[in-house]
């Protein structure tokens, strides 16, 4: 049998290429979550990449150290946002958890409250959130990232 040619940085098709050598292509592996599984604090979820330790990658604390965040009001809700939409992920594959389900109904509803007591203080946080009535209300100072705009 006659071998393949081979490409010419000299690796075979199953073979990935770094500079000057090659290496073992990646391959994706994702475990099986269980039912009920442990998971992080909204605000470790949202440093960490995760809500669920088991989803942990090998990386996580090279992750983490380069990730201290301050919790702010802005901040508390990206964490609540990033657990819901990391929960609504694991129920679609484990519908019948109803720990899970309702815990993100319980997340959903601090996002909604903690949005509209974000709003008032600081005005919307998407375009959507406007009224006609309000014009482009986001180009109002202080913005959220401003000195004293979201303590």
């Amino acid at each position: 049998m006659e071998k393949p040619n081979l490409p010419a940085n000299g690796c075979n098709v199953d073979e990935g290429s770094l500079p000057s050598s090659c290496a073992s292509l990646a391959f994706p592996y994702v475990p099986m979550q269980c039912e009920n599984p442990l998971r992080y604090s909204r605000m470790e979820a949202l440093q960490t990449g995760t809500l669920f330790p088991g989803l942990d990658l090998p990386f996580k604390e090279a992750i983490q150290s380069k990730t201290k965040i301050k919790n702010t009001a802005l901040v508390e809700l990206m964490a609540l946002d990033f657990a819901v939409d990391e929960l609504g992920l694991y129920l679609v594959t484990h519908a019948e958890d109803k720990e899970a389900l309702q815990l993100y109904w319980s997340y959903i509803r601090l996002s909604q409250e903690g949005r509209e007591k974000y709003q008032k203080l600081y005005g919307p946080l998407t375009q959507t959130d406007l009224t006609p009535e309000e014009g482009f209300a986001w180009l109002k100072d202080p913005w959220p990232w401003d000195l004293g705009g979201n303590e």
